[in-house]
């Protein structure tokens, strides 16, 4: 599955209508956004039961205010309309696999209000 545009109309159905959603923050002029594009866009393609969302920052900027992205690319995870990973900074094919593999397996039963956003990262 390519990845697919958000905006503020389909950002939350999407988030909370899929069993996973990864969604990657950017902008055209950021040259890290760049370089994780490809890595972003070949995961979409393994991983077909996945939604890989991306917002762009620029055409949806309150949509990012909303999400309080300080910093891009940003890559936020959800499970079960939970969010559950957010991180700025572009992933190698790698460690985006390892969140992948990380988030598959996380019980979003887990997830409770006091726990951090990142803690299915394995850090």
């Amino acid at each position: 599955m390519a990845t697919v545009d958000l905006t503020a109309k389909t950002f939350e159905s999407t988030v909370t209508g899929s069993p996973m959603v990864l969604v990657d923050f950017w902008a055209a002029w950021c040259g890290p956004c760049r370089m994780f594009g490809p890595v972003f866009e070949a995961a979409s393609e393994q991983h077909a039961d996945i939604v890989f969302g991306k917002v762009d920052t620029e055409a949806e900027q309150e949509l990012a205010g909303a999400a309080r992205i300080t910093s891009i690319p940003t890559l936020m995870a959800f499970k079960d309309g939970k969010l559950v990973f957010s991180q700025p900074g572009a992933l190698p094919a790698p460690s985006l696999e390892q969140l992948i593999t990380a988030v598959r397996e996380l019980e979003t039963t887990e997830v409770s209000a006091g726990s951090e956003p990142d803690s299915a990262a394995g850090d």
